[in-house]
């Protein structure tokens, strides 16, 4: 199927989640990430939800971060330009909505994108080959490819893997792992 369609297929799905329905998925995905091989690593990056577009809630992952004292990474979008600058999750980071409701750091201890072991990943759709759809604009795609080639790539999805992803790019980066409330997806 191709990405377009997918956009709009997985916004309509989500936008029928009702919020008990969107923290019991995000606690089952937080769970399925246990067995993964990825708890000897350091540096996690996390997406902070947008709620509004009812997004993985990735609370219950930063509290599995936090007591297994990792360090925390975050990011602030540039939309001029594409980039994200990442920071590091501290008590004292300030988080603030954007203009486009995506919470971010308001500054921070900067954390290069070559330092990141375990990415995880916001998007719209996966498949079972490990493409991802997201919102289309290119951010992720281009912090991944900034990471260093070993960087573990974890898509979070409420649904499970489309058959396949149509109109896949040279450019667009893969996942290792997709996680849903069903359990775990490995590529």
């Amino acid at each position: 199927m191709l990405k377009k369609l997918l956009r709009t297929k997985y916004k309509s799905l989500r936008s029928q989640l009702s919020e008990i329905e969107i923290e019991e998925k995000s606690l089952a995905i937080a769970n399925a990430l246990l067995p993964l091989p990825i708890w000897e690593k350091n540096y996690f990056h996390v997406f902070l939800p947008i709620t509004e577009h009812k997004e993985v809630d990735t609370e219950f992952i930063l509290h599995l971060l936090s007591g297994k004292d990792k360090e925390i990474v975050i990011s602030k979008s540039d939309f001029e330009t594409r980039n994200m600058t990442h920071f590091l999750l501290t008590d004292n980071t300030r988080i603030k909505k954007n203009e486009y409701n995506i919470p971010e750091p308001i500054d921070g201890l900067e954390v290069p994108a070559t330092k990141i072991d375990v990415v995880f990943v916001p998007l719209l759709a996966f498949d079972k080959k490990g493409h991802r759809v997201g919102y289309g604009k290119g951010f992720y795609d281009k912090f991944l490819s900034e990471c260093k080639p070993e960087t573990i790539k974890i898509g979070l999805s409420f649904f499970e893997p489309e058959e396949l992803i149509s109109d896949v790019f040279e450019s667009d980066v893969m996942l290792n792992y997709g996680v849903t409330p069903n359990g775990i997806y490995s590529f």
